[in-house]
């Protein structure tokens, strides 16, 4: 698709890196924040190579930066607002050991900040052809889906943000405006591991086909990178 815009936070490694490749790949205009450009080096490299990327700097937990960042993207209609940044916390946390501190974080960046997001830059995405919001979720997040417990600072913001979106799907949908959840798998990134089941590519992919073709028949849903869908 040409002429479309995709903003893309995180962008700087693993999904979000890839997410911006493979969009500029496909001709799109991307929006590729992260906290630190001057330390982005692949990103940085890949802006080079594909002029229609922007690398932008963005901490998704500073709001005053967002709203500074959305007053210069003003007059930017965004066809794609994707929230993909995400921490995992603290890794083999049991119950007993939670640490109040470490889950706020985890809360802050994983189901506030999305939210926020969505705040600043809804005139943008509303501006736009495409309107849609989306998130970068975590089947792990899914209530119905839990049978292994634990993770309790992961699954809780997962959980949460779920809700955010499904708000969002519910007070948006009056402006044209579509709103999902993706879970890209278990992917071979610094959070997954190695022996994650498949590659970043791969995922990406698959929620690149998603996202590309999302609109009012898919908000408010929880898919996987696969197109199937997630129980809440």
């Amino acid at each position: 698709m040409q002429n479309s815009t995709v903003l893309i936070t995180g962008a700087n490694r693993g999904i979000g890196l890839e997410l911006a490749k493979q969009f500029a790949a496909d001709g799109w205009s991307v929006l590729a924040c992260c906290r630190n450009p001057e330390a982005a080096d692949e990103l940085c490299a890949q802006s080079e190579r594909h002029p229609q990327i922007e690398v932008l700097a963005l901490d998704v937990t500073d709001y005053k930066q967002m709203a500074t960042l959305s007053a210069q993207l003003h007059d930017r209609p965004i066809d794609i607002l994707l929230s993909n940044a995400g921490i995992y916390g603290p890794s083999g946390v049991v119950f007993g050991e939670v640490d109040p501190v470490a889950w706020r974080e985890v809360l802050e960046v994983n189901t506030i900040a999305p939210l926020m997001l969505a705040q600043a830059f809804v005139e943008q995405v509303a501006a736009s052809r495409q309107k849609l919001i989306a998130v970068i979720s975590s089947k792990v997040g899914s209530i119905a889906d839990n049978s292994s417990g634990g993770s309790y600072l992961y699954r809780s913001s997962k959980t949460a943000v779920n809700q955010v979106v499904k708000c969002l799907s519910i007070d948006l949908a009056g402006r044209g405006i579509s709103t999902l959840c993706l879970h890209p798998g278990w992917v071979q990134t610094e959070m997954g591991g190695p022996n994650a089941e498949i590659t970043t590519a791969d995922s990406v992919a698959g929620m690149k086909s998603i996202l590309q073709a999302a609109g009012p028949a898919q908000n408010g849903q929880f898919l996987e990178y696969n197109g199937a869908p997630i129980p809440w």
